[in-house]
C-alpha cells in the first residue's frame, strides 16, 4: 500500500477553521490499533518581501483518555477570556494601517472640550 493510501485511511473526520493568515485544521484519525485521536494542526501563513510565502505548522495530538480535562480546561479558559473581556475582537491594533483614535492619543490633560455647532436660542426673541 502507498504511503498517501496510508494517510487517507488515518483521516476519519476533520474540519477546518480559517483565521486570517492562521487555518486550524481538526482531524480524526485512527491508530495503528484502529482506536481514534485527534490532532489540531495550527498553520500560519508568512510572506516573504519577494511575494514568496512559506507555512509554519504545529500539531497537538489529543488522546481519548484527556478529552474530559482538556475540555474543561478549555472551557474554562474560554470562559475566563470571554468573561473578563468580552466578545469584542481588539486586534486591529495589530494591524499595519491602523490609526488610534485622537482621544486615544492625548491626555486627560490635554483633551479640550468639544464645542457645538449651534446657536442658543432664547425664544423671548422669536
Amino acid at each position: 500500500m502507498r504511503e498517501n493510501d496510508m494517510l487517507e485511511k488515518e483521516e476519519i473526520f476533520s474540519k477546518i477553521l480559517r483565521a486570517g493568515r492562521r487555518t486550524y485544521f481538526f482531524d480524526v484519525r485512527a491508530t495503528k490499533a484502529d482506536d481514534y485521536y485527534i490532532t489540531i494542526t495550527e498553520s500560519k501563513k508568512f510572506t516573504e518581501e519577494d511575494g514568496s510565502f512559506h507555512f509554519k505548522k504545529h500539531k497537538i495530538y489529543l488522546y481519548k483518555e484527556d478529552f474530559a480535562a482538556f475540555t474543561e480546561i478549555l472551557g474554562d479558559m474560554t470562559s475566563y477570556v470571554l468573561n473578563h473581556k468580552g466578545e469584542e475582537v481588539i486586534s486591529e491594533r495589530h494591524q499595519k494601517d491602523f490609526k488610534k483614535e485622537y482621544a486615544s492619543e492625548t491626555s486627560e490633560d490635554e483633551i479640550t472640550p468639544q464645542v457645538s455647532n449651534f446657536t442658543d436660542i432664547d425664544f423671548d426673541d422669536i
